[in-house]
């Protein structure tokens, strides 16, 4: 299940999805190996471009990479098999960078389990040349006048 609202908190976009916890997910320890989560915070981050209109491949063909330049990730509590998951990301910034808030919780108790950020930048393909401030496709993209 996925969807898209604007947060009413911050007026910004938000979009969430809910997964179960697979058993190839799993480490030796019988919890999510925290390597998974990378794919985790992708799979959220791609329902929030999708909801957008400006997933990678609509990135791509406005001529514009993204690329993820800087991730980090707090790990507050272990995930485990079969485990309902609540995935949220959330654009905090646009206007130089994109950068999303993430975080992960248990679906029925609402248990915070892992908070995360990601930071891309547009690079502009024909150049191979990093934007500076964001192009104003993204803007379009959001909504809102670009600066």
């Amino acid at each position: 299940m996925t969807y898209m609202r604007k947060s009413a908190k911050t007026g910004r976009w938000v979009a969430e999805v809910e997964m179960q916890v697979q058993f190839f997910d799993l480490d030796p320890m019988d919890i999510v190996w925290h390597g998974r989560y990378v794919k985790y915070l992708e799979v959220v981050r791609c329902a929030l471009l999708d909801r957008i209109g400006y997933n990678y491949v609509q990135m791509k063909q406005s001529g514009y990479a993204w690329p993820v330049i800087d991730m980090h990730l707090r790990y507050i509590g272990s995930a485990t098999f079969g485990q309902r998951l609540k995935l949220q990301a959330e654009i905090v910034e646009w206007e130089n960078r994109l950068k999303i808030d993430y975080l992960i919780s248990d679906a029925d108790s609402g248990k915070r389990l892992t908070r995360a950020s990601t930071t891309q930048v547009a690079v502009e393909m024909a150049s191979g040349e990093m934007c500076f401030v964001s192009p104003s496709i993204l803007f379009e993209k959001l909504g809102i006048a670009s600066l």
